[in-house]
């Protein structure tokens, strides 16, 4: 296969594996909602997309971008299989310490805590199953992680799907797609060693070494995440439970339009670390500039629909929700243009988050999401408290701009050093 035919191959199936699992979150938060109603959707929106995903970070150790980026085969797929078994192993721990506290304070029912358990368990997976998608981007095969991607995310939601319609019960539903997620693991053990000759490499002994190396990675991507979620949870603290699952459903398309961008850069990933590696910062620099050119056209873009189509997409929300959700999105088409333009600031961010990982710039990366955190800490609550909805999406908007602005001037000061070098 020449180069660019596998380069569309490489964009068409990670597009495909990318939108394909930024719309099961969505489908999912409308399907709950519609089926089992808001008390059940709330349930499933903070166990899926805010609790779920905070321990899916912590399985995900934010070894990714290192992963994919080592080019060089620093370490061994041993090596990273080992780290990650250990992260998920503490991302069960973690999400037991969490929920049995809350449960035994009374602080959440027990149906409660073990529906959000469940659904922490399956976010926990996806994080495990993301390192050999991670192995295939690494050995040349991107549209294998799209393909695998696309799989496994289709099966698991229509099982999800099937299983809330027929029982009603969110958490038999809950457990039918954590045992999907646990076959399609186990399917991929045995199906990749033949297409990935990485998988069965001799090498291993540098786990310790490789979490070292990636322990500020994992901290800033933690933080990262509570950075993004601080609106989610001054919601979720400050207003009620109707409020939170609103802002919910609003903040869907930020997902949408993240995996977008990334299908946009993770093809070129492995051309920026090898003109990194190599010393040609000016076509480093170049293709960095091109790309961020293409994402902020696309964020325009996204911005100016949602000024003319934000209102009839809002409507058909509420159709597809039910009338007992008539005029509760179309309210708030204000702070939904502000978080779609959130999630365009912290899609040009990603960019440059990626340019400091592949320059290796932990200590950076972890500057910047350390100050973003802190920020978030302190005004979100008080955003959310004097502004309703609006002021947790005006607050989003504003912590998203913080995190571009410093990975923009970080990024840019030291490809400025490394030049006079």
């Amino acid at each position: 296969m020449d180069t660019k035919s596998k380069l569309s191959k490489d964009i068409f199936w990670n597009t495909a594996g990318s939108l394909i699992y930024a719309m099961a979150s969505m489908v999912l938060a409308f399907f709950v909602m519609h089926v089992n109603g808001p008390e059940d959707g709330g349930i499933f929106g903070f166990g899926f997309s805010t609790f779920g995903q905070q321990m899916f970070i912590i399985a995900y150790f934010g070894i990714r971008p290192f992963q994919i980026t080592d080019t060089r085969g620093d370490y061994s797929f041993r090596d990273y299989m080992g780290l990650r078994r250990l992260t998920t192993l503490a991302a069960v721990l973690c999400a037991l310490l969490y929920l049995g506290f809350l449960a035994l304070t009374g602080r959440y029912t027990g149906y409660k805590a073990l529906a959000i358990g469940l659904l922490a368990l399956y976010k926990i997976m996806d994080g495990y199953g993301d390192v050999y998608e991670s192995e295939c981007q690494r050995e040349g095969k991107l549209y294998l992680t799209g393909q695998l991607l696309t799989a496994r995310t289709l099966l698991c939601t229509c099982g999800f799907m099937a299983a809330l319609v027929l029982t009603g019960d969110l958490l038999l539903a809950s457990l039918g797609a954590v045992l999907l997620q646990l076959i399609s693991l186990l399917a991929y053990g045995r199906i990749l060693p033949g297409a990935l000759p990485g998988l069965a490499a001799a090498g291993g002994g540098g786990l310790l070494r490789l979490g070292r190396s990636t322990l500020l990675l994992f901290v800033s991507v933690f933080l990262d995440f509570y950075v993004l979620a601080a609106a989610k949870y001054a919601v979720d603290l400050r207003l009620t439970d109707a409020d939170n699952g609103i802002f919910n459903i609003l903040f869907m398309p930020t997902n949408i339009i993240y995996l977008v961008a990334n299908f946009i850069i993770r093809p070129f990933m492995t051309s920026l670390s090898q003109a990194y590696e190599e010393g040609a910062l000016d076509r480093f620099r170049r293709l960095i500039r091109n790309l961020f050119l293409l994402i902020a056209g696309l964020m325009a873009a996204a911005c100016l629909l949602t000024l003319l189509l934000g209102g009839p997409v809002l409507s058909l929300g509420e159709l597809v929700l039910g009338t007992g959700y008539r005029g509760q999105l179309r309210n708030h088409r204000a702070a939904f243009f502000w978080i779609i333009f959130g999630g365009g600031l912290y899609a040009m961010a990603n960019l440059f988050y990626y340019m400091l990982v592949i320059m290796r710039r932990q200590k950076a990366v972890f500057a910047v999401y350390a100050a973003a955190a802190a920020a978030a800490f302190l005004i979100s609550p008080a955003f959310a408290a004097a502004g309703g909805i609006l002021g947790a999406a005006l607050c989003y908007c504003l912590l998203m701009l913080f995190l571009l602005a410093g990975f923009f001037l970080l990024g840019r000061h030291y490809l400025k050093e490394e030049k006079k070098g």
